[in-house]
């Protein structure tokens, strides 16, 4: 069985047990953390899509922790006009665990 979820604006596919960095939730470490944003189930029975989201269909997850990336450095330049500007960006982001998936 999976599911696919919406969270950060971005998509996941996701089952039971998966492993799952995303873009940084307001939650602390240990706490669990609900998906209700739920655009597709799989399950014995076939896939239920979504128009667009599932109605009452949740991720239950665990927040594991909470991190930044590594850095990613931005450098700009315009040739022969002296003009340079460095850069870097470390993206957060929060770990978690998939415990449950209710359809």
């Amino acid at each position: 069985m999976y599911a696919i979820i919406e969270t950060g604006g971005k998509q996941y596919k996701v089952q039971e047990g998966d492993v799952l960095y995303i873009e940084k939730l307001n939650a602390g470490d240990g706490e669990s953390v609900t998906f209700d944003r739920v655009l597709a189930v799989s399950n014995a029975d076939g896939l239920v899509a979504g128009t667009p989201m599932i109605s009452g269909a949740t991720v239950t997850a665990k927040v594991e922790k909470h991190g930044r990336g590594s850095k990613v450095v931005v450098y700009k330049y315009k040739p022969k006009k002296n003009y340079h500007v460095k850069q870097g960006h470390r993206q957060p982001y929060t770990k978690v665990t998939i415990e449950k998936i209710q359809a």
